[in-house]
């Protein structure tokens, strides 16, 4: 049995679709089904119930799922376990950053980083919120700012920013407006940046849209988010985005774009700061403390 096999159980597990777990891992189905097979066979036990529409654990799989997380998560602790034996007295450690953060909770960053620079030399790293979750669960990363939702059970979440979020719209076609309905956007495709750089609220986005009535899409792949003000801009379509002016996501807008609140429609954008909860009390007690000190009342705007 390797740590893969494990890696891949708990995926499944936790998605209960191959497809969506596939995703995760960044590779097929078909090989992800055959590695569960795999497992399945070395240990004897059938680990999922499979049909055309579900997936369901058996009480083999069920039983399994707490000890492959366990195993799992002391394996991914050894590096930090390991870093934490033999650091200097001053380290450096690196705080996740996704994309167009509020420059309000760039500040608390850098608060953080001066509260804690006796102990710690701390250091941003970009990516994507699946990226930076994973660089935290892996001990890659000490803690990471993220796009809400977050499922992993092995971080802890601290709520630390609500960013509003409004009508991303050709300018010539809604001029002199300063605000904007739903319901005057059902002719229009949405738009949403690829999804492997937007966060996983945006798929929930999608979903409310499409109850809501807004049926038609446009999807992009190989582009970012420049790409999605360039088709709003052609008067073809509308997205949704940051409503604050100082947000940095209004760097990808063109000049005959802008951004309007919604009258019928509420959407916000939840930002977290995690770490792994078995850091507390071990290599990161400091710098959790310190955080949440400075990022105890969370942002709003």
């Amino acid at each position: 049995m390797e740590m893969l096999h494990l890696r891949y159980f708990v995926a499944v597990a936790e998605e209960l679709n191959f497809s969506a777990a596939a995703r995760k891992l960044h590779m097929a189905a078909s090989p992800l089904s055959q590695r569960i097979k795999d497992l399945e066979h070395e240990l004897g036990q059938q680990l999922f119930d499979r049909s055309t529409h579900h997936v369901t654990l058996t009480d083999a799989g069920t039983a399994l799922l707490p000890l492959a997380r366990d195993v799992l998560e002391q394996v991914g602790a050894i590096p930090w376990k390991l870093a934490e034996a033999t650091r200097p007295q001053r380290r450096t450690v690196f705080l996740g950053m996704p994309a167009g953060v509020h420059p309000d909770l760039r500040d608390r960053v850098n608060a953080l980083a001066g509260r804690v620079r006796e102990t710690y030399e701390l250091k941003r790293w970009p990516g994507t919120t699946a990226d930076l979750v994973q660089g935290v669960h892996e001990g890659k990363l000490a803690l990471a700012l993220a796009r809400l939702p977050v499922t992993d059970p092995a971080l802890e979440q601290l709520p630390v920013m609500s960013e509003r979020l409004g009508a991303v719209v050709p300018a010539e076609l809604f001029a002199g407006r300063d605000s904007v309905s739903l319901a005057e956007l059902t002719d229009f495709p949405y738009v949403a940046p690829p999804g492997e750089i937007v966060p996983a609220y945006f798929d929930q986005l999608d979903h409310q849209l499409s109850e809501l009535g807004v049926k038609k899409r446009i999807r992009l792949t190989n582009t970012g988010y420049g790409g999605t003000s360039e088709i709003i801009s052609s008067g073809e379509a509308f997205s949704i985005s940051m409503l604050d002016e100082k947000s940095p996501m209004h760097g990808y807008r063109l000049d005959n774009v802008i951004v309007l609140p919604f009258t019928d429609f509420r959407p916000q954008l939840d930002t977290g700061l995690l770490w792994r909860r078995d850091r507390t009390d071990g290599d990161l007690r400091e710098l959790v403390d310190a955080a949440k000190a400075i990022f105890a009342e969370p942002l709003t705007s």
